[in-house]
């Protein structure tokens, strides 16, 4: 019975479906990330017009090599957004992995398995702890995440004396750079984490709870959904994506030092937004926020490609960020009058 009600009361409560129908929903969901799919060959299209090489496959290439990180970052990052959060500790979080993979100083890949094993282990624990402020202190994700990048950044610096040092197996590189079979590494990896994720947020149990609980807490706390545990989840998946990907992009860039990841933060959160993450909570897609960080990457690389100041970047995100904000306030406003 308590199945049944769940699911009933989920399909009332997901943003998606307000009418009670979940078939339309799909659709919607469907058509926005169809738009997402449209622009992004738009972008495609204009940086071709601009650089005819950029269709280069090896360009195309680069381009998703270096999108790999944000990637899983924004995926995690989403799951957070769903339940009316955010987490800005997540680059300093990528860093604090990497430094502490060459803490095991080591060279044998054999010694790859451990170093995830322990950066995994390490991730989830700070997820938890900005989980559990969120809840059951009740500090604002913002302080809360804030909070924790600061005290990550301490330690990180107070273990490393401003100068990192120390190993790292030579089959990083191959991770966060290398081929199979012609296709990179770390975006096979990206794809496998995205196919995962996707399976908890949309055909789980776990990913109804996500949607009732970012759209209406109340209502998930009627229905006997614990909030603060589903929330504390979620910043832990967060914190493991963020984990995963900072040590695919110590690999990739080759060399350590204490701000790997920078921007990823921000980074994460636009591109969450560009896919259709709501920031109000309850809505959004693992496969839209996948398109939200291709599309952004593009954006960059579009920038770059125009000779445009790499400060145009900022500029970009601003714009995105007031954007998003207008539209989510827009809809919060049709749903409240239609309620």
């Amino acid at each position: 019975m308590r199945g049944v009600r769940l699911g009933a009361v989920a399909g009332s409560l997901l943003p998606n479906g307000l009418a009670g129908n979940a078939v339309a929903g799909l659709v919607r969901r469907a058509r926005g990330e169809f738009g997402l799919l449209g622009f992004l060959g738009f972008l495609m299209a204009l940086a071709t017009v601009i650089q005819p090489r950029f269709l280069n496959p090896s360009n195309l290439r680069d381009i998703l090599v270096q999108a790999a990180p944000l990637l899983m970052v924004t995926m995690g990052q989403a799951f957070v957004i769903l339940v009316r959060g955010l987490d800005l500790s997540v680059a300093s979080l990528m860093a604090t992995v990497a430094v502490l993979a060459t803490a095991f100083n080591a060279q044998s890949d054999v010694m790859i398995a451990p170093i995830f094993a322990a950066a995994i282990v390490f991730s989830a624990l700070v997820g938890l702890i900005n989980g559990w402020l969120v809840t059951d202190r009740g500090v604002s994700p913002f302080l809360a995440t804030l909070a924790m990048m600061i005290l990550l950044q301490g330690l990180r610096f107070s273990y490393t004396q401003g100068a990192p040092a120390g190993n790292l197996p030579a089959g990083f590189r191959v991770l966060g750079a290398g081929d199979l079979l012609g296709v990179p590494i770390n975006l096979l990896v990206t794809l496998a984490l995205a196919a995962l994720l996707w399976l908890i947020l949309h055909r789980g149990v776990f990913g109804r709870r996500v949607f009732i609980v970012g759209g209406n807490p109340r209502a998930a706390t009627l229905v006997g959904i614990s909030a603060n545990r589903v929330t504390i989840a979620c910043y832990v998946i967060c914190s493991v994506m963020a984990g995963i990907g900072g040590l695919f992009l110590v690999g990739f860039v080759g060399t350590l030092d204490n701000w790997v990841g920078r921007g990823y933060e921000l980074d994460s959160i636009v591109a969450a937004v560009m896919g259709g993450v709501a920031l109000t909570g309850g809505r959004g897609s693992i496969a839209g926020a996948f398109l939200g960080a291709l599309i952004l990457v593009m954006i960059f690389n579009v920038i770059v490609i125009m000779g445009l100041p790499v400060q145009g970047q900022f500029v970009v995100k601003g714009v995105v960020i007031i954007a998003a904000a207008a539209v989510y306030a827009n809809w919060t406003i049709q749903h409240r009058s239609r309620a």
